[in-house]
């Protein structure tokens, strides 16, 4: 690279790429960046400009992103609140000293040599998640990258750091956060390896209270010891989305897991631990929270459905054809079978996130979708061309697809 104006003029693999070799895991993607150098300089070389706020270039050839090394201030409030200087001036070690935790503050030259000025190696050794500076408090988006990291790695988060991410969220900072950005972070979080200790970080450092009210509200409401052996709200949930992690269910169930009993934090205190109507209750907070956050439609719908539908599900066993045939419509199975499929995953999720539940079994699933694959059989087409009169259509599909549930019914008396 030309225009060397220091001594570490050059271009370095910094960030989740060094970090994530020294750990020994797949390397996905890798972070340049470019000290010494300027846009013009960039360009020149047939680097392609795709940075808004400060100066970042795509690999004429590998399309990957080169940054030019920069250091930041604060300004205003919130995670945009930046003024960047890039410079041929600015040092390696100046640009690695913004960064969020040591272990994304190591590069790594052409020679495979590690610039490792905060420590970072010693912290990726011991599990150990530290802020690089005090200016990891102008970010609030570090507070939930870290809980993410510690969900991703199960590394613990350095007691200075969880002091100063818990005065971020006291004085407020976290309010600054964008819908868009803590969804991003949510999602991630939720796609993690064992997505409670997201949770659980957020709420060490006071920040969950802030961000999902809702999740919070969770934690030390009881339940009856009978069907929960954890008792707690809270705990419970945090078991049902690390199982939906375990069998590797995707977002939108993972989302559902997190948020199927939102209601049961509203439950009078008199009528504890028992959460009677606690499915509607959930299902007016969950519209609250996705409106609030901006959810994709995917995620809110199902979730939407799981607070409302789970506890039929748990009872399939019981139910009349009449009622696992309003099941079924209520859920758009006959349009969207696959989401009723995602339904029941999030459901098995929630059968298995409890104590003492060792597994993986959860027949009211294979039971349903029999059920489901029957009624979806009827031929709604013939029966319409076969009605002389065709106000009575709906009526008698309807009545077909409750006779086909029966019928599959009766050949599984268990299900009865």
């Amino acid at each position: 690279m030309s225009i060397p104006t220091n001594n570490r003029a050059g271009i370095y693999c910094v960030g989740g790429a060094v970090r994530d070799r020294l750990l020994g895991l797949p390397v996905q993607d890798h972070d340049w960046v470019v000290v010494g150098s300027t846009p013009e300089a960039m360009e020149a070389q047939g680097y392609r400009p795709v940075g808004k706020d400060f100066p970042v270039f795509l690999h004429p050839k590998t399309h990957e992103e080169y940054a030019l090394a920069r250091t930041e201030r604060k300004t205003s409030p919130g995670y945009k609140g930046f003024a960047i200087h890039a410079s041929p001036e600015v040092t390696l070690e100046e640009d690695l000293s913004r960064r969020d935790f040591t272990i994304n503050a190591i590069a790594e030259d052409a020679n495979g040599n590690l610039i490792d000025p905060h420590n970072g190696i010693a912290d990726l050794r011991a599990g150990i998640l530290r802020h690089v500076s005090d200016a990891f408090a102008e970010d609030p988006v570090r507070i939930l990258r870290g809980a993410r990291f510690a969900a991703r790695f199960g590394f613990a988060i350095a007691p200075e750091t969880l002091s100063l991410m818990r005065r971020m969220a006291d004085n407020g900072e976290v309010d600054a956060l964008v819908a868009e950005r803590v969804w991003q972070e949510l999602a991630r979080g939720l796609m993690e390896k064992t997505p409670s200790r997201f949770f659980e970080t957020l709420r060490s450092c006071s920040a969950l209270v802030r961000i999902l009210p809702e999740v919070d509200a969770l934690f030390g409401v009881p339940q009856p010891p009978k069907h929960h052996p954890e008792i707690d709200c809270g705990i419970h949930t945090m078991m049902v989305i690390d199982d939906a992690a375990r069998h590797d269910y995707p977002l939108e169930v993972r989302y559902a897991a997190l948020t199927h009993d939102l209601g049961k934090a509203t439950t009078p205190a008199d009528i504890l631990p028992r959460h009677i109507g606690h499915e509607q209750r959930s299902v007016e907070l969950l519209q609250t929270l996705c409106e609030r956050l901006r959810v994709p439609a995917d995620c809110r719908d199902l979730a939407l459905l799981t607070a409302r539908f789970h506890s039929d599900v748990h009872r399939a066993f019981e139910l009349r054809p009449e009622t696992v045939f309003r099941l079924f419509q209520s859920a758009d199975a006959w349009r969207k079978p696959e989401r009723f499929e995602q339904l029941l995953l999030a459901c098995a999720a929630d059968a298995r996130g409890r104590t003492g539940h060792g597994q993986d079994a959860y027949p009211q699933a294979d039971y349903l979708l029999r059920l489901m694959h029957a009624a979806r059989a009827v031929d709604a087409g013939k029966i319409a061309g076969e009605c002389t009169d065709k106000a009575t259509i709906p009526d008698r599909v309807r009545q077909a697809r409750i006779a086909a549930i029966e019928s599959t019914v009766n050949e599984h008396p268990k299900g009865r």
